[in-house]
C-alpha cells in the first residue's frame, strides 16, 4: 500500500470515529411495550407519547402542557361554532407526500371509524370544511371550550398512504397486526426505523421535518423491560439512559449512584377501581342470577373496606397522594371538596353487605395490570385481604397491560367484573373522564367505562359541560356531576401516583412530563 492510500484510509478512519463520537443514541425503558402504532387505537399514555414522536396534530402540547402551532400555523374563532385554521405549507409526510387539507379531512373520517378509541378528541366537531389546500374551517356542533385542548390528540394521517394500503378500517383490540398498526407515515420529528414487539422500537430523526429540533439525538431506542430489578441494573450499568418508573425501594440507591439522578414530581393520573354495574349476573357468579355490584351498598362496602392509608404507607412508601376524586389537582375543573373519601370502616362495610343481602360475601375476580402503574400488582395484592376481611372471596388476575386492556377496554364486549385502571385526561380537562369513564350514551363516550356506570343526570350534565363557555357555570356542573358519581360509588378512586424517573449519566437534559411519558423532542445527550 502506498503512502498516499494509507493517508486516505487514516483520514477516513478518523472521520468515522468523529461521527461515532457525535452520534447521540438515547435508550430508554419502562415496564411494558407500546401496544402498536395506529394513531387511532389504544388510547394509553406511553402509546400516545410514541404516536406524538411520529405523527402530528394541528396543535402540539409541549412538555409543560402549553399549546403550540404544529400542522396549523395559526387559528382564530370566526363565529360561535367555527374556527379557521391556516395549515403549514411545505410539510411532507415521511414518504415524501405533501401535506394538505385533504389529509385533515380523511383523518377526521378515519378517527370516527366504529373501532377508533380516539374519537372522543373530535366529539364536538360537526364537520371540517376545506377552503383551499392550506385552509380549513372546523365547525363544531356546539360552542366547545375544550376544542383546542383535544386537538393535540387528533393526529393527521396521509390520505394517499391510507388509500394505497387499504388503511381506513380500524381493528379493535390492544395488539393488532393491521398495516397501519405496524407501519408509520407521519409528519412528526421522528421516523420509525425498526419495531420488534416486546423487544425494541427504534426511531431516527426526520431529516425533512419542518421544525427546528430541540434535541440532539441521532437515534432513540425504546426497550420495554418488565422486571423492575433488571431495569435498575440496566440503568446502573449504562445499558439504558432512562428508566421509569423507578421502584420506590430503589430511589435512594439510584440517587446516591455517581452520575445518576432521580427525577420526581406529581403525576396527573388517578388510579382507581371499577365494577361491573351492567350485567344482570356477575361473571363470577354463574347460575346465581345476581350481580351484587348493581347495589350501591355493595359498592360502598368495597370502598370502605379498603385502607388507603395502609396502601400509601406500606405499598407506595408514601409516594402517592390518596384521593376521593377521579381527577387530580391540576386538571381543569378540579375543585376543593372533590377529594374527600368515604372513611375506612370494615365494620360499616360488613353491615352494608349484610343489608344488601350478602352477609357471607361473594366471589369476584380482580383484573389488574402488572406492568403499567407504580406497584400496580402489589396494590391489588394488598386489597385482597382487606376485602376478605368483610367476606369477599377475591381471586387476582394480574397480567401484562396489553392483555389487561384487551379484557377491560373493549366497549362492545367488556369482560370484567372488578378491575384497576389509571387515568390522566388527555385534554387535561374534567370533561374528558366524564366522557370516557363515567358516561355511555354518545359518540366517543364510555371508551374505558369498563363497568358501564351510568346515571341519567351525569349523562345530561356531561353533555351540558361540553358546550358551556361560562367558567363558573361549567365548574358548578362539573362539581355536581362528580358529587353524584361519588354518592353512586361509580368507581373507587385510590390515589394520585408520584413520578420517579431514573436518568443516566449520558443524559444532559430531559423534560419530565406530568403524564409520565418521554417526549423525545426535548432530550439532549452529553
Amino acid at each position: 500500500m502506498n503512502k498516499k492510500a494509507l493517508c486516505v484510509i487514516l483520514m477516513l478512519s478518523a472521520l468515522l470515529v468523529g461521527v461515532a463520537a457525535q452520534a447521540k443514541t438515547f435508550r430508554y425503558s419502562t415496564s411494558g411495550d407500546i401496544l402498536g402504532l395506529d394513531p387511532y387505537t389504544n388510547n394509553e399514555g406511553p402509546n400516545n407519547a410514541m404516536k406524538d414522536n411520529l405523527y402530528e396534530g394541528l396543535i402540539h402540547r409541549s412538555h409543560d402542557l402549553s399549546l403550540h402551532p404544529a400542522l396549523a400555523t395559526d387559528w382564530k374563532q370566526t363565529g360561535p361554532l367555527t374556527w379557521r385554521f391556516n395549515l403549514r405549507k411545505g410539510v411532507k409526510f415521511h414518504n415524501g407526500n405533501a401535506f394538505t387539507a385533504d389529509d385533515v379531512l380523511i383523518s377526521l373520517k378515519r378517527i370516527r371509524e366504529p373501532n377508533s378509541s380516539m374519537k372522543f378528541a373530535v366529539a364536538s366537531i360537526d364537520k371540517i370544511v376545506r377552503i383551499d389546500d392550506h385552509t380549513i374551517d372546523i365547525v363544531t356542533r356546539y360552542p366547545d371550550p375544550t376544542l383546542l385542548l383535544n386537538l393535540p390528540l387528533f393526529w393527521i394521517m396521509d390520505k394517499e398512504w391510507l388509500e394505497a394500503n387499504k388503511g381506513m378500517d380500524i381493528e379493535e383490540g390492544a395488539v393488532v397486526s393491521t398495516f397501519v398498526n405496524l407501519n408509520v407515515n407521519g409528519t412528526g420529528p421522528f421516523m420509525l426505523e425498526e419495531r420488534i414487539p416486546d423487544t425494541r422500537t427504534v426511531l431516527v430523526p426526520n431529516p425533512n421535518w419542518w421544525g427546528k429540533p430541540q434535541h440532539n439525538l441521532t437515534r432513540a431506542i425504546f426497550q420495554p423491560i418488565g422486571n423492575a430489578s433488571t431495569r435498575v441494573a440496566a440503568l446502573l450499568s449504562g445499558d439504558i439512559d432512562l428508566m421509569y418508573p423507578v421502584p420506590l425501594q430503589d430511589i435512594a440507591r439510584l440517587t446516591s449512584a455517581p452520575g445518576l439522578k432521580v427525577m420526581q414530581g406529581p403525576e396527573l393520573r388517578v388510579v382507581f377501581l371499577g365494577f361491573d354495574q351492567h350485567r344482570d349476573e356477575l361473571l363470577d357468579m354463574p347460575g346465581s342470577g345476581k350481580n351484587p355490584f348493581k347495589d350501591v351498598r355493595v359498592r360502598k362496602a368495597f370502598y370502605q373496606a379498603i385502607d388507603i392509608n395502609a396502601i400509601n404507607r406500606v405499598v407506595m412508601r408514601r409516594a402517592s397522594k390518596p384521593t376521593g376524586s377521579m381527577i387530580a389537582e391540576g386538571i381543569n375543573g378540579f375543585q376543593r371538596g372533590m377529594t374527600k373519601r368515604y372513611p375506612y370502616d370494615p365494620k360499616a362495610a360488613k353491615k352494608l353487605l349484610s343489608e344488601a343481602g350478602y352477609p357471607n360475601g361473594f366471589p369476584v375476580t380482580l383484573d389488574c395490570p402488572n406492568d403499567r402503574y407504580v406497584n400496580d400488582e402489589a396494590i391489588c395484592l394488598s386489597i385482597i385481604p382487606m376485602l376478605k376481611r368483610i367476606g369477599i372471596d377475591v381471586k387476582l388476575n394480574a397480567q401484562t397491560k396489553s392483555l389487561h386492556f384487551e379484557k377491560i377496554g373493549r366497549k362492545q364486549n367488556y369482560n370484567t367484573s372488578f378491575y384497576m385502571l389509571g387515568w390522566t385526561p388527555g385534554s387535561y380537562d374534567a370533561h374528558n373522564p366524564l366522557l370516557q369513564l363515567m358516561t355511555l350514551d354518545g359518540e366517543g363516550q364510555g371508551t374505558w367505562n369498563g363497568g358501564r356506570y351510568t346515571n341519567a343526570r351525569v349523562e345530561t350534565l356531561t353533555d351540558q359541560i361540553a358546550g358551556e363557555m361560562d367558567t363558573a357555570k361549567r365548574n358548578a356542573m362539573i362539581m355536581e356531576a362528580f358529587t353524584i358519581h361519588h354518592k353512586d360509588v361509580g368507581h373507587i378512586p385510590l390515589h394520585q401516583q408520584t413520578l420517579a424517573w431514573g436518568v443516566g449519566k449520558r443524559v444532559k437534559e430531559v423534560k419530565q412530563r406530568p403524564q409520565n411519558d418521554v417526549d423525545l423532542r426535548y432530550v439532549i445527550m452529553k
